[in-house]
């Protein structure tokens, strides 16, 4: 593939990304926004204020404008792609605002967002590990740096929106937390190859099941399997990037 990087590493490099975005027009992970949009209308409404997360040279923002969700922020740490994006948009969604920025470190006062929504960013943060039980401390400090943010930012009662082709038994290994102060309910759309919409949502408690995992995780980390391996894949098919 024209975009390929040498080393699937390279999906975390902002440099990279930038490079990238130079030339490629539009990609979309697991699915354009028609795959989901009946999942998505029940847990957004037309009037929220809507934090696109690593939004990419992704349709998605564009596509839900046009649906009627009108006031979007799109962020993402490449300025070449906020740059480009903008550039595309500004005349066609107008309000519908682009900013450079690191998902660790939002710039936006607490309880600014009514939905967070991100299709496949947290799962490039992902993309170096090797065993889907246990995630390295290194890659663990920043999906929770990612996560505390997005709970900062969300009003009581918001919801953060996740679209994966992550399964429940591995994902909710990262979401399922009393300190992100939200419940985890899952969602699956797909015909044939199943993607995964999560919906946590603001000021709820997590389940007792998700309570017990979580507790089960803190208590016994040292103990996890660690014989289960995942083969890194030599194509973008690694994030099952398949348009069904």
């Amino acid at each position: 593939m024209e975009y390929l990087p040498d080393r699937n590493s390279r999906y975390k490099d902002v440099d990279y990304w930038d490079e990238r975005y130079k030339t490629e027009k539009s990609f979309e992970w697991f699915g354009d926004f028609s795959k989901f949009h009946h999942l998505l209308q029940h847990h957004v409404m037309k009037d929220d204020a809507i934090l696109v997360l690593g939004c990419g040279n992704s349709s998605m923002s564009s596509d839900m404008y046009d649906a009627g969700y009108h006031s979007i922020t799109n962020i993402d740490y490449s300025s070449v792609c906020i740059d480009t994006m903008s550039a595309r948009h500004d005349a066609t969604c107008p309000g519908m605002t682009w900013h450079q920025m690191d998902a660790r470190q939002l710039s936006f006062t607490d309880a600014s967002y009514d939905v967070v929504l991100e299709k496949g960013t947290l799962d490039a943060m992902l993309v170096e590990e090797k065993d889907p039980w246990k995630v390295s401390s290194e890659t663990a400090c920043l999906i929770d740096q990612v996560l505390r943010e997005i709970s900062r930012v969300l009003k009581p009662g918001g919801r953060f929106l996740s679209v994966t082709f992550a399964q429940p038994h591995f994902r909710k290994r990262l979401y399922a937390r009393h300190d992100y102060c939200w419940s985890v309910r899952t969602r699956s759309y797909g015909d044939g190859f199943q993607y995964f919409l999560y919906v946590l949502t603001k000021g709820e408690e997590l389940s007792p099941d998700d309570a017990t995992l979580e507790r089960r995780l803190l208590e016994e980390a040292q103990d996890l399997p660690n014989e289960v391996r995942t083969q890194e894949a030599d194509t973008e098919s690694f994030l099952y990037c398949i348009d069904l």
